[in-house]
């Protein structure tokens, strides 16, 4: 089973066409949005010219069958305080809410989609393709 996590980065581009997100999200059988993830939409639409139209289409995007929202779990948070910590370590810390996109995306086993490439510092995560 192909199941994928958007970053929102990945989202927006998609929204505005990207032809590689969008073969990823028809061929995948399970569509991961974290709650993180749809903060940031939201936080980004505000203030934009079109941000009632962002609204209506993130929700509809949300109600699609394959498309599943992930809330912050007991789980979600372990995982994320595993990846701070080695981040930490590293010296290689990156965005908080990435950190908690990525522990999303080790607890439900997905492949993240996104074009940030300070995912790659995460040891665990499966990342796609586009960003090796």
């Amino acid at each position: 089973m192909k199941k994928i996590l958007l970053d929102t980065n990945a989202y927006t581009a998609f929204m505005y066409g990207d032809q590689i997100v969008f073969d990823y999200i028809i061929e995948s059988e399970k569509i991961f949005v974290s709650t993180i993830m749809a903060g940031e939409l939201f936080a980004g639409f505000i203030g934009g010219k079109k941000y009632l139209e962002n609204v209506r289409e993130l929700k509809q995007f949300l109600q699609k069958d394959g498309v599943i929202t992930l809330d912050v779990t007991i789980e979600t948070s372990e995982i994320f305080g595993e990846i701070k910590a080695e981040l930490s370590k590293k010296g290689k810390m990156i965005p908080i809410n990435d950190i908690w996109i990525a522990a999303h995306a080790i607890e439900t086993g997905s492949k993240l989609i996104t074009y940030d490439v300070h995912f790659k510092n995460i040891n665990g995560l499966r990342i796609w393709e586009e960003l090796r």
